[in-house]
């Protein structure tokens, strides 16, 4: 003796089914945003942090007031950030003498390598 399960829960043979995809409603596009910070003390490292936690924020860091002022605070705030960019996975590196770029895990800083020295080279710099 056979059933037709369809029937008895009241589902045809041309039923049409709709699938939703209850993921696309938690999609929204994130745009990845540039975005300038000035260090004129140690505390306005804490707004850069927080952006860089939020994911989508690459942050170009003018240290140049804070450099000017106290290079200790200068090297506390820059390990605070170069911590935090490890802990996400990102990357950090400097640009130019004043810049200072942190990305999020998604982007990465080209650091090319420094030029490798020959043995002349070296011989004659030691000789200059």
């Amino acid at each position: 003796m056979a059933f037709n399960i369809r029937k008895l829960f009241g589902k045809d043979k041309n039923d049409e089914y709709i699938e939703i995809d209850l993921n696309a409603a938690e999609v929204k596009e994130e745009k990845i945003i540039v975005k300038p910070f000035t260090l004129r003390q140690y505390d306005d490292v804490n707004p850069i942090l927080n952006s860089l936690r939020e994911g989508f924020i690459i942050a170009i860091v003018d240290i140049k007031p804070l450099k000017t002022k106290d290079v200790l605070e200068l090297k506390r705030a820059v390990q605070k950030i170069k911590k935090t960019v490890e802990a996400i996975e990102g990357s950090i590196g400097m640009f130019g003498e004043s810049t200072l770029i942190a990305t999020p895990s998604f982007a990465e800083i080209h650091k090319p390598e420094p030029p490798k020295q020959t043995k002349a080279d070296f011989i004659s710099d030691f000789q200059k």
